[in-house]
């Protein structure tokens, strides 16, 4: 007979687990709801996975406990609950309460003390016990009778789990503990020990005690610090090992007996009360037996949100839907059922697919195995190219991938996936053109909350309440990591497959909230979507670079540095290190003298750019080494490595573009980062100039004038600017006849200066002081400056104060385009984060406008590119800009064409204008 089961859930751990993996859901009074449908979501789940009899949710009491006696610095450095998570502990207490789970707290232990002991006793009674945490010190309680679960990562640890996960056996987890330390707990260990090191001295010398006692022939670096550490040894250990012997008389009744700890039935009366408080309109429907896996369209956003947050009042849209075990998943090994599976991927309304590859870089990676889910819950793994003796036979690559491009190629076949365009890549390299992408969920988790991460584990956790295995857990980490091909088939396919699997399920969550919003559908399906594709094609094109102009202004550059650094040395009256921030603060602070303006947060003079941009103002030694930083990182960034980043087989620099990282919506360059090339310098402008058109070719560079300017006026609608705008108008000029009260004709240079600073410094939520600092003049007259504008500019007064308003009300802002710019920190008790948020809140319409507007731009000409034939080619988006590539003969079909397209993209209140250059190379078409 098998043994009853306890299990013993770590609240502490799964309160702060569910706060940080959902988003800032509201409820009905506008509370913030998010860690309580966590909660929610993992204690009902966890109930349906563990047929246990006897359970407890142990959470932290408040005060100290023990270990704060014996090490006043005990965690110290930990930072303080998050207001938001601390307003959710007595709901959440409750409805554990309400969903029949027993709650422990214990003041002066801690959670895991309490279930360390209630571990014990439950095993001496003659009981298996779980333990539900995502806490690594709990390792230590595993034996035959003791188990770890992770929900979030679907982990099981036993004694072998443990051992194979950490490299040595339950019954070592505190030694191992002990030498690393906790940096959370603010327990030191043995400095720059890590897991591995750890380890290897445990299964070297038996244990922690064998380990000190051999710690004279521990050898290096590592053998110092580890003498360093002996007298701190015992009491790190002390604090990292949980007691097994807490007295929990008064707090568990009859204890140590266990019956009260017995799990009871939901309170469908309560919960139904509950729901309704806290807005979890699906989970009211299931008490009333009609529960939805997704909240239906109509049903999101429908109840008033404080933040406005988009799963408010549906927030249990997200329920988790699967528990491990109703998981199907395929291993093809052969042809009928390959068969069988093609003719399910052609039948499918839609189906989520993922290629597993040898490498990251897209344009050189090769397929190892293919994955496909057409149903949650149901998804297949195709392993084409896996190695190794236990390999199994595969079927072959290139017969595979004929089968499959038929359907691969069909625009008409619906396909969904996590970030397509490296998938779009990996077919090409294969000669298939990737089609009928409709949905990435990537895309869909940027649109709907881009201040979130996106990776496909962190959205499994936010909507589905898992996380899947890593990559890292399946292939290692660093110099120890395994190629994907290495990896046992087994594996890969539960990997893969449940890459799929949780992609769709990821899509079912997030789709209906997409398209009940016309705002975020239109970002979603007519920007974003579009977007990617496009992108896909701009990597692949890459761009042309002249090597040999680079490494001759990589030369110049090494000798002005070495000038430069000569020089520095005569200021200095030594030599230095230029690259280190130590010696140049004992040069400037110290021998020099020189005022300090800032300290860093160990109390050390500051010597960032700031602070040498306004030493250099009055000495020469700032401005020198400003300037040797300066050509450093533009000779060691591009002209050093852009010519090792041509691709061999292409002969361009091909680099990618992240469409999920920046919250405005603006594209970012990586690998290289083509976005960043300083042109404020004549060294700077050099490098666009190895930016080259092949031979028959030229380079255009097209792109919005006054973009952002533009925006505000739109969205402001203040008659000044409307009209300056609408009449073609020196926009800076007419901005100084106004504020300054001059004839437009008689505004002078240095007035049309101050205008444009002013114009740029309120699009960024610039403030007098901010002002005072650009025009070098007192804060008063600053200050002056924008009353005077405002006066004349009343609507960018109105729109700004409106804005923050309404962005305190909603927790975001919106572009034209219905693109919704989150705003965390907005309601932040932190003044400095809640000014910053606050001018975040003026300029983010306007950034994320543009970025909008150059977007659909890029489509509408790739568009008409591709209807007219055309041979011009897009290669680089930067900001504003579209630079081209285009033969001879097209040049005025580029020059007339592209601005009216880009100008006709919207319709906002003032003209767009955009504006064409040409040249030999980029520089000259800039």
């Amino acid at each position: 007979m098998s043994k009853p089961i306890l299990l013993l859930v770590d609240g502490s751990s799964y309160l702060y687990r569910a706060y940080h993996a959902m988003p800032d859901l509201r409820g009905p009074a506008g509370v913030p709801t998010g860690a309580v449908h966590g909660m929610v979501a993992m204690m009902k789940r966890l109930r349906e996975q563990v047929a246990a009899e006897h359970a407890v949710c142990v959470f932290d009491a408040k005060g100290p406990t023990f270990r704060d006696e014996w090490y006043p610095e005990y965690k110290a450095q930990r930072a303080p609950m998050p207001d938001a998570l601390r307003e959710q502990i007595a709901p959440i207490h409750e409805v554990v309460k309400l969903l029949g789970w027993p709650i422990l707290e214990v003041p002066g232990i801690e959670a895991d003390d309490a279930i360390g002991t209630l571990a014990r006793v439950a095993v001496e009674s003659g009981h298996a016990v779980v333990v539900s945490t995502g806490d690594k010190d709990m390792a230590q309680l595993v034996n035959a009778d003791v188990t770890l679960i992770n929900t979030m990562s679907n982990e099981t640890l036993d004694v072998a789990g443990v051992t194979a996960k950490f490299g040595v056996p339950p019954d070592r987890i505190i030694d191992y503990l002990t030498l690393m330390g906790d940096t959370v707990d603010n327990v030191p260990g043995v400095e720059k020990v890590g897991p591995k090191t750890a380890a290897k001295w445990i299964a070297e010398y038996g244990s922690l005690d064998g380990v000190i006692a051999q710690a004279d022939k521990v050898k290096g670096v590592a053998g110092e610090n580890l003498r360093k550490a002996l007298d701190w040894l015992p009491m790190g250990r002390k604090l990292v090992t949980i007691r097994l012997d807490c007295d929990l008389t008064g707090h568990v009744p009859a204890w140590p007996q266990l019956e009260a700890l017995a799990l009871q039935a939901a309170d469908p009366v309560a919960l139904q009360d509950f729901y309704t408080r806290y807005g979890f309109k699906t989970w009211l429907k299931e008490l009333a037996g009609g529960a939805a896996k997704v909240a239906a369209p109509a049903e999101v956003g429908s109840t008033t949100s404080a933040s406005g947050d988009l799963f408010a009042g549906a927030s249990d849209a997200v329920v988790p839907v699967l528990a491990v075990q109703d998981r199907h998943y395929d291993t093809i090994l052969d042809w009928p059922s390959f068969d069988a599976w093609l003719a399910r991927l052609q039948a499918a309304p839609l189906v989520s697919l993922d290629t597993e590859t040898n490498s990251l870089d897209p344009l050189q990676a090769r397929i190892v195995g293919i994955s496909f889910s057409v149903k949650a819950g149901e998804a297949a793994y195709i392993p084409l190219c896996h190695e190794g003796p236990d390999a199994p036979e595969q079927l072959p690559l290139d017969a595979v991938l004929a089968k499959l491009k038929p359907w691969l190629e069909d625009a008409a076949a619906a396909k969904l996936g996590q970030n397509l365009k490296y998938d779009t890549h990996v077919f090409a390299n294969h000669g298939i053109a990737l089609r009928g992408v409709v949905h990435d969920t990537m895309l869909e988790s940027y649109v709907l909350e881009a201040h979130k991460t996106h990776g496909l584990g962190a959205l499994g956790e936010r909507y589905l309440g898992r996380a899947g295995v890593s990559y890292e857990d399946l292939c290692g980490k660093g110099v120890h990591q395994i190629p994907f091909a290495q990896v046992d088939v087994a594996k890969a396919a539960e990997y893969s497959s449940e890459d799929s699997d949780m992609c769709l399920q990821v899509h079912e969550a997030l789709w209906p909230q997409i398209e009940a919003d016309a705002g975020l559908l239109r970002v979603y399906r007519d920007i974003e979507m579009p977007t990617s594709a496009l992108l896909a094609r701009i990597e692949r094109t890459g761009v042309l670079i002249e090597a040999p102009r680079l490494q001759a202004q990589s030369h110049e550059l090494g000798q002005r540095l070495l000038t430069l650094e000569q020089e520095a040395y005569v200021i200095a009256g030594q030599p230095f290190n230029m690259g280190s921030p130590k010696q140049i603060g004992e040069i400037l602070f110290n021998k020099l003298g020189l005022p300090i303006v800032k300290k860093t947060a160990t109390g050390a003079p500051s010597t960032d750019e700031e602070v040498l941009d306004k030493l250099a103002l009055d000495y020469p030694l700032p401005a020198k080494i400003l300037e040797f930083r300066g050509l450093a990182k533009l000779k060691s960034t591009y002209t050093d490595k852009l010519p090792l980043m041509i691709n061999a087989q292409t002969g361009r620099v091909h680099t990618n573009y992240a469409q999920a990282v920046a919250v405005t919506g603006r594209l970012s360059s990586n690998e290289p980062n083509l976005q960043n090339i300083p042109i404020r310098t004549a060294e700077g402008r050099r490098v666009r100039e190895a930016f080259v058109a092949p031979l028959g070719h030229l380079i255009v560079s097209a792109d919005y004038s006054q973009i952002e300017l533009r925006i505000m006026a739109h969205i402001s609608e203040d008659p000044g600017l409307l009209r300056a705008f609408g009449e073609g108008q020196d926009v800076h000029r007419a901005t100084a006849s106004e504020v300054f009260n001059t004839p437009l004709n008689e505004v002078t240079t240095e007035q049309r200066r101050y205008a444009k600073t002013i114009n740029f410094g309120l699009i960024y939520g610039m403030g007098a002081f901010g002002l005072a600092q650009s025009l070098g003049i007192e804060q008063k007259a600053a200050r002056d400056y924008i009353d005077l504008y405002f006066n004349r500019f009343a609507g960018v007064k109105c729109y700004m104060d409106s804005t923050r308003e309404s962005a305190k009300a909603k927790g975001y802002v919106e572009t034209v385009f219905g693109r919704r710019l989150w705003l965390p920190e907005i309601n932040s008790g932190n003044g400095p984060r809640r000014t910053g948020a606050e001018r975040q809140a003026i300029n983010a319409p306007m950034q994320g406008t543009a970025a909008d507007l150059i977007k659909l731009a890029m489509i509408a000409v790739q568009a008409a590119l591709d209807a007219q034939g055309k041979r011009s080619r897009i290669v680089m988006q930067v900001h504003d800009e579209l630079v081209f590539e285009v033969p001879q003969d097209e040049l005025d079909w580029i020059k007339s064409e592209v601005p009216r397209l880009m100008a006709g993209v919207a319709q906002l209140k003032v003209p767009l204008l955009a504006e064409v250059g040409v040249g030999s190379n980029w520089d000259e078409a800039h």
